[in-house]
């Protein structure tokens, strides 16, 4: 007799749990699954995947309007709750893939919230069952942030509420600097609404190349966004014609409602890890080593809950990596060296590798190559929108640091020029690839001439 219930148990179905049940599973393990929300997840149910449809039905407002210097006229109504029937309707559809996926490699789904008891043992809050299991992965992930220590913060919502309004708002008030602050401020002011970002850094995207940031700040405001930084908020007051936010140094605006995007924690409260012996680190994500395991021999956890590097394809591969290192007796770890990102801001931002502070930091002097363009297809209209393409090399052997677009389908275009740049070409090599044109990529591979910022050439 089998001395547990399950050789695996995964508490969570975004995508990292489902891809390391479902391999599991395809080993012969028992594997068992519990999910307390939809399956699929964050990426799935209420992240990446609606944000993009939502980023998609924005943007045409744009194309719109650079489609009448084409000699298109279009007479255009957007009908919000007809979008978000449509984008409800691909969501469980995804979501029903996931399940069948699931159920298909032979795991047990259970749709109710799990928590540890013991170290080995599972009470689902639903049946009031236990089961146990010989391992047990945890893959939780994130919830959005708020502060909650904010006067009248109850009036504000999440990115999760935003994907169910049932009214498009006139105004829109945003919190927050990071990608999924920028990306919906870019999808409300792309469907007409009034949209106010605010942040309380120096410039938005903390983390990303120096040019980026201000470049994409820009962009985003001739887009529409009104940005203020340096502000944060004193207090949120429901009055008769909205809600009054006001900032600090006194300033006031008033919006219809007020989204904070200021950030994701672990999802690890009350999830019993305390009972197994898990330990956490001080942001409440759960402390785990190069191969995803955590303290606890046989718990491991992956994705989000784990903060380390936030993306779904990243989840995925750990994944990937733990059913090797469990169930295949191939220990394997994930290489998080020049992984490529995209902010679906508009316009897109496609980055990988490092920034050019970070390569200072750790290379000393660098070779920076850098354009900014209007690409070709706003030359017939009276848009005036930038594409700015920037590489980082190392001067001493030529090798590409980091590769960062501002512009359409930037994110397509990173994730090819990821692949040189994870191979760790030179910049020779990079110059060797004969352009395409015209394309806005060609630009990537024409960029010749070094740059020098304009203060330093004035010194020089």
């Amino acid at each position: 007799m089998p001395q547990y219930d399950y050789d695996l148990f995964v508490i969570g179905a975004g995508s990292g749990g489902v891809r390391a049940a479902r391999l599991a599973a395809m080993t012969g393990a028992r594997v068992g699954v519990a999910e307390e929300h939809e399956v699929g997840g964050t990426c799935v149910v209420r992240g990446c995947i609606p944000k993009k449809f939502m980023v998609y039905a924005s943007d045409f407002a744009h194309e719109f309007k650079v489609a009448k210097s084409y000699g298109w006229h279009v007479d255009a109504r957007f009908d919000w709750r007809e979008f978000l029937t449509a984008k409800d309707i691909e969501i469980a559809r995804l979501s029903g893939v996931y399940t069948a996926n699931l159920t298909k490699a032979g795991a047990e789904l259970f749709h109710e919230r799990a928590t540890l008891i013991e170290p080995h043992c599972i009470r689902l809050a639903n049946s009031g069952r236990t089961v146990s299991a010989d391992k047990i992965l945890i893959a939780t992930g994130g919830r959005p942030w708020k502060p909650a220590e904010l006067p009248g913060v109850e009036h504000a919502i999440t990115s999760e509420e935003a994907f169910h309004l049932h009214e498009l708002p006139k105004r829109m008030v945003i919190a927050g600097g990071g990608y999924i602050a920028v990306e919906f401020a870019g999808i409300f002011a792309g469907l007409g609404v009034e949209t106010t970002l605010v942040y309380r850094g120096a410039n938005i995207l903390r983390g990303f190349d120096d040019d980026v940031r201000e470049h994409l700040t820009e962009q985003i405001e001739r887009r529409g966004v009104r940005v203020i930084l340096g502000k944060t908020w004193d207090a949120i007051e429901k009055t008769d014609t909205g809600l009054l936010n006001r900032l600090t140094d006194g300033l006031e605006i008033e919006s219809d409602e007020v989204m904070f995007a200021t950030g994701r924690n672990a999802y690890t409260k009350d999830l019993g890890l305390d009972a197994a012996g898990v330990e956490l680190r001080a942001t409440g994500a759960v402390k785990v080593d190069e191969y995803s395991r955590t303290n606890v021999e046989h718990i491991w956890a992956i994705g989000d809950v784990t903060d380390r590097m936030n993306l779904t394809p990243v989840a995925i591969r750990e994944a990937i990596a733990f059913v090797e290192t469990a169930f295949k007796n191939n220990p394997s770890k994930f290489d998080y060296d020049c992984v490529p990102t995209a902010v679906f801001s508009q316009p897109p931002v496609g980055t990988v590798g490092l920034t050019e502070a970070e390569a200072r930091k750790t290379f000393g002097p660098v070779d920076i190559y850098l354009s900014k363009f209007r690409p070709q297809k706003v030359t017939l209209t009276r848009i005036d929108e930038r594409v700015l393409m920037k590489l980082v090399v190392d001067p001493h052997n030529q090798k590409i640091l980091g590769a960062h677009i501002v512009g359409p389908e930037a994110a397509e275009m990173i994730q090819m020029a990821a692949i040189a740049v994870k191979a760790g070409i030179t910049k020779q090599q990079w110059d060797a690839t004969c352009a395409l044109h015209p394309t806005v990529a060609e630009e990537m591979v024409t960029l010749r001439e070094r740059y020098i910022p304009p203060e330093l050439a004035a010194a020089e």
